[in-house]
């Protein structure tokens, strides 16, 4: 089941990730980005790290820099971590986390991991090929399945505690390949939206 890419992220973040979280989200909307994940390390002190993206999935240096310029002021003013961090802006990566039922329909037929918090049939780890979603479910084919057993596993989205893209040679060469599409496309529209320049001494000759 294909998405139009505006599904809400199943995954949530706990404590401190999820107040940066909930005061970050709405700035990401109104600058036509989405949040991926938060995520609080102890790594030099202590570092927020935000992983953002377009709705097309794709995000620049450009777009990391805007959301820095954009979102350090709002968390100044909220302070939702309570102490002293070193704030990092990301993109999701090629291996990146699968956090909405449009992540799973846009990757369908490459590899993913998905680790369960709530076990299924008293399994919480799974990898396969990704098989799109469906009624709040994920599809995973598994290659290890005994013979004569139903290789698809459907998984339910909010029971999932993490899901990511496994690195492979053919990810990568997609994800390359979506990028370049995606900045042609970018180009694109910005030589429509500019106006005709004229050089000056053209236009004022007589």
């Amino acid at each position: 089941m294909m998405t139009d890419g505006s599904d809400a992220r199943f995954f949530r973040e706990k404590g401190v990730a999820a107040r940066v979280a909930a005061v970050v989200e709405p700035v990401l909307e109104q600058l036509g980005l989405r949040l991926v994940r938060v995520k609080v390390t102890a790594q030099n002190g202590t570092t927020v790290q935000i992983m953002a993206e377009r709705p097309d999935g794709t995000m620049d240096v450009e777009g990391c820099e805007a959301v820095s310029r954009a979102l350090s002021p709002v968390l100044d003013l909220d302070d939702p971590v309570g102490q002293a961090y070193n704030l990092e802006i990301s993109s999701p990566g090629i291996d990146r986390p699968l956090v909405r039922a449009g992540d799973f329909d846009r990757w369908a037929g490459y590899e993913a991991k998905v680790e369960m918090a709530v076990p299924q049939e008293g399994r919480k780890r799974f990898r396969g090929l990704v098989r799109g979603s469906e009624g709040g479910h994920a599809r995973i084919e598994l290659p290890d399945v005994k013979e004569g057993v139903e290789p698809v596993v459907v998984l339910p989205l909010a029971d999932i505690g993490e899901a990511r893209l496994v690195l492979t040679d053919e990810l990568i060469r997609e994800s390359l390949r979506r990028g370049k599409a995606a900045e042609r496309a970018a180009l694109a529209a910005r030589d429509r939206d500019e106006p005709d320049t004229v050089v000056g001494d053209r236009e004022t000759a007589a």
